[in-house]
């Protein structure tokens, strides 16, 4: 995957692990862009899930990485906007697949139910892994309907 500036954005209850994938992208030397929140105080997911596929839509980060409680309110609001295909991944072979056959251009992951040393793997394999193109690119073509 060719990575741009990596978008990045959480609720209250992603922070921890917004703070830990912070520190994966600074080691690795990958730029970012923090679209928030910026603190475990309560907060609601869709205003910062908003900014990040805004960002994403107007290619001023490529790829994103969001993050909540679950996961899934962060991924539901993200996938109302066209272009932006949100996959949820709390597993590494999850991350490789939302890749290869999904062409995912953000990443979810469920701040609740993930260690570090498995967002970690997540990440690794979501960032290493291409799309795959050919007949799940055809499939891709039919997501943006509206």
């Amino acid at each position: 995957m060719e990575v741009k500036t990596v978008g990045i954005a959480c609720d209250h209850a992603g922070y921890a692990l917004k703070k830990f994938v912070v520190q994966y992208l600074e080691e690795h030397h990958i730029p970012y862009k923090d679209y928030g929140t910026y603190s475990d105080m309560s907060c609601d997911y869709p205003d910062f899930a908003h900014a990040l596929a805004d960002g994403i839509v107007n290619g001023e980060v490529y790829p994103g990485i969001g993050i909540c409680g679950s996961g899934e309110g962060m991924c539901m609001t993200l996938n109302r906007h066209k272009g932006v295909r949100a996959g949820l991944a709390w597993t590494q072979e999850i991350a490789h697949m939302i890749r290869q056959h999904n062409d995912a251009n953000v990443l979810v992951m469920p701040g609740r139910f993930i260690d570090n040393k498995t967002a970690e793997k997540i990440l690794n394999e979501f960032f290493n892994t291409t799309f795959e193109g050919g007949r799940h690119q055809n499939r891709i073509n039919k997501i943006d309907q509206l």
